[in-house]
């Protein structure tokens, strides 16, 4: 199936997990989130890929030998988890999970929702 974006957001959201995964820093799909006040119930996951794809201040910080491995791997605090999945809503959204920390004293990734879609 092809999907067309409708509105790209790439706000935080909080994912809500019926079992918590037992690894953090790589989640599986939560069961739904909140994002503005409103809770979203996931009633389909339609497919999830990662992109270890090294940025900002990352982006030039190892050994080319090294960075090949974590390409396909993620390092530490490097590397997003996307999942396209299908709210009780009847919406399409794009979101995911990035394992940068945001500060020292908060080590945890972050989650998001990216985009939302339209099934052409």
């Amino acid at each position: 199936m092809d999907f067309t974006p409708l509105h790209f957001f790439d706000h935080p959201i909080e994912p809500i997990f019926d079992v918590p995964p037992i690894r953090e820093k790589v989640p599986d799909c939560p069961n739904g989130f909140i994002w503005d006040s409103k809770t979203y119930h996931i009633t389909e996951m339609l497919s999830s890929w990662t992109d270890f794809t090294r940025r900002g201040r990352y982006a030039k910080n190892m050994r080319p030998a090294h960075a090949t491995v974590a390409a396909t791997r993620g390092s530490l605090n490097v590397g997003r988890y996307y999942f396209r999945v299908k709210v009780n809503t009847g919406q399409i959204f794009d979101i995911y999970y990035d394992r940068a920390m945001k500060n020292v004293d908060d080590r945890k990734g972050q989650w998001f929702v990216y985009r939302e879609l339209s099934a052409k």
